[in-house]
C-alpha cells in the first residue's frame, strides 16, 4: 500500500515538473512571437508587403495562441476536486480548438487579401522585405527549437509547435517573393506569397480543428472499435450483454471507456464478480491499439438490465 502511495507521488512530481518545463518553453517561444510581431508589423508599414502583413498577422494569432497555450499549461495539472472532477485536463483540448480557429481565420483574411491583390498589386520594396523576411525566420527557428522537445506531449504544445512552423514557412515565402520582384520585377509575387501562406494555413487549422472538435463533442477515440470491444467482452465467461457502451477522450493520454455488463445471476452468489470485473478492465486495457486504463463497468443481472428504461446499444 504504501509503495503504491509513493509510485503515484513520484508520478504526480514528475507530471508537474514536465508541464512546468513545457510552460516554460511556451513562455520563451510566446516572447520571441511578439518580438516577430512587432518586426514584421513595422517591415509590412515599411515595404508595403501583403505577405508580410499575413506573416506579422499569422504572427499576431500565433502569439495569442501560445499565450492560450501558457495559459492551459498552467492549469490542466491542477487537481481534481468535486466539481472538477477532471481537474483542468480538457484545458489543452480548448486551448488546441482556439487556435485551430485563429489559424483558420488568418488563413481565409490572406486567402480573399491575395485574390485582391493579384489584380492591383502595390510596388513592394523588395530589399527590406527580404532582410524582414530573414529576421522573422530567424526568430521562428529559434522558437521551433524551443518548442521541438516537447511538441508530441499533448494537443497544446503540438498546435503551438505546428503555428510557429507555419509562421517559419510563412517567412521563407516573404523571401522568396522579395527575392522574385528584386530578379523579375514581378510585383505580383507578394500576393502570391500570401496566398501560399494560406494554402499552408487553411487545411492544418482544418485538420486540428476537426481533432479537438472529435474530442469536444465526445467521439470514439481514433483507433478504437466498440464493436470489437463488445465482441471481446462477450467472448469472458459468464458475459451475457453488452450495452450502454461508450468511449471518449478527456485529454492526451486519457481515453475513457464505461458500460453496463450483463452476466449470470451465479456471479453474484458464487463471488466470482470481481474476478469479471478484473477481467473487464484487463480487456481494454491490453487487447487493443488503444488502451484504455480508465474504465467503469456495471455489472447486472438480466433481469436487472431489463428495468432500465433507457439503454442503447
Amino acid at each position: 500500500m504504501g509503495f503504491g502511495h509513493s509510485h503515484t507521488h513520484q508520478h504526480e512530481r514528475a507530471g508537474a515538473a514536465e508541464n512546468a518545463d513545457h510552460r516554460r518553453r511556451l513562455t520563451i517561444a510566446c516572447a520571441i512571437t511578439l518580438c516577430i510581431v512587432l518586426a514584421q508589423g513595422l517591415g509590412a508599414w515599411i515595404t508595403g508587403s501583403l505577405a508580410l502583413l499575413t506573416d506579422a498577422v499569422h504572427s499576431l494569432a500565433d502569439s495569442i495562441g501560445l499565450v492560450v497555450a501558457v495559459i492551459a499549461a498552467s492549469l490542466m495539472f491542477r487537481a481534481a476536486s468535486t466539481t472538477r472532477t477532471w481537474g483542468w485536463r480538457r484545458m489543452e483540448i480548448l486551448a488546441g480548438l482556439v487556435q485551430a480557429a485563429l489559424l483558420l481565420s488568418i488563413g481565409i483574411y490572406a486567402a480573399v487579401e491575395g485574390i485582391q491583390r493579384l489584380g492591383d498589386p502595390q510596388d513592394i520594396l523588395h530589399v527590406q522585405l527580404l532582410v524582414f523576411g530573414a529576421a522573422g525566420l530567424v526568430g521562428n527557428l529559434i522558437s521551433l527549437y524551443v518548442l521541438s522537445r516537447g511538441r508530441r506531449a499533448n494537443f497544446n504544445m503540438r498546435a503551438a509547435f505546428l503555428e510557429v512552423l507555419a509562421d517559419a514557412l510563412g517567412s521563407l515565402g516573404v523571401m522568396a517573393a522579395a527575392v522574385v520582384i528584386w530578379l523579375t520585377g514581378w510585383q505580383q509575387a507578394d500576393a502570391v506569397a500570401a496566398l501560399l501562406i494560406a494554402a499552408v494555413i487553411i487545411p492544418r487549422a482544418a485538420l486540428l480543428l476537426r481533432e479537438t472538435g472529435r474530442i469536444l463533442l465526445e467521439f470514439t477515440p481514433r483507433g478504437l472499435d466498440l464493436d470489437q470491444v463488445r465482441h471481446h467482452m462477450l467472448q469472458l465467461e459468464h458475459v451475457r450483454e453488452v450495452h450502454d457502451l461508450h468511449a471518449s477522450t478527456v485529454a492526451t493520454g486519457l481515453p475513457v471507456i464505461s458500460a453496463h455488463v450483463v452476466v449470470d445471476e451465479a456471479c453474484f452468489t458464487d463471488g466470482c464478480a470481481p474476478e469479471k470485473l478484473t477481467e473487464l478492465r484487463e480487456c481494454v486495457a491490453e487487447h487493443f491499439d488503444v488502451p484504455v486504463e480508465h474504465s467503469t463497468f456495471q455489472l447486472e443481472t438480466a433481469a436487472h438490465a431489463r428495468t432500465e428504461s433507457h439503454t442503447h446499444q
